[in-house]
């Protein structure tokens, strides 16, 4: 019986120092599994739902602000910045071309931002915004789940959101991904147009 007792002994001092081993090793396996993810492939809980309800004031210099109600009636991008973010930047000539072209109505949230440094930023860079709001500190960047800058929502006609993309917007990006949602969201709207007046005439 007394060796029996030792033995137990022994298994469960063996047990007290494994576990914590076998918890440390789970633990390097997730953080290992994390860092190998990219952090643009992180699903938004908001995508498919209606944008959050805000009203931002515009960044210093500029006439029009940033609202719920602003983001109808067409597919537009809702991009996130700060004259902080040095990609950002990088980004920036693309959404100037986009702009310039057209293609898609961008909006701006500038998040966390000095309104001062906001302003001088786009007067150097230039302003490819329709609307731009100030997120001075950061609780509308909050209610849309925003990680970091950049990040650029797509947004649909009705105000649901559609796609979000973390990162940067390069000229590949938006051609094979960005563009081909945009153009599917407008196919989509003609069509829930269309299908709306068959049916007032049907009515009438």
């Amino acid at each position: 019986m007394a060796t029996e007792t030792i033995v137990e002994k022994r298994h469960r001092l063996r047990l007290r120092t494994l576990i914590p081993f076998l918890i440390f090793v789970l633990i390097s396996i997730f953080l290992a599994i994390g860092l190998t993810m990219d952090p643009r492939l992180v699903p938004s809980p908001l995508v498919g739902k209606a944008v959050p309800d805000f009203n931002l004031p515009p960044v210093k210099g500029r006439v029009d602000g940033l609202s719920t109600d602003d983001l109808t009636g067409d597919v537009s991008f809702v991009n996130v910045f700060a004259s902080w973010c040095t990609a950002c930047r990088q980004e920036h000539p693309l959404l100037m071309a986009l702009s310039r072209k057209g293609a898609v109505s961008i909006h701006g949230l500038n998040y966390k931002d000095k309104p001062e440094d906001a302003a001088a930023w786009l007067d150097e860079l230039g302003d490819p915004y329709t609307r731009t709001g100030a997120d001075i500190d950061g609780m509308v960047g909050l209610d849309w789940g925003v990680y970091g800058v950049p990040e650029t929502f797509v947004v649909d006609s009705q105000g649901i959101i559609r796609y979000k993309h973390i990162g940067p917007i390069t000229e590949e990006i938006y051609l094979k991904t960005l563009q081909p949602i945009i153009e599917n969201l407008r196919k989509q709207a003609k069509v829930t147009v269309g299908t709306l007046k068959q049916s007032e005439n049907i009515t009438q």
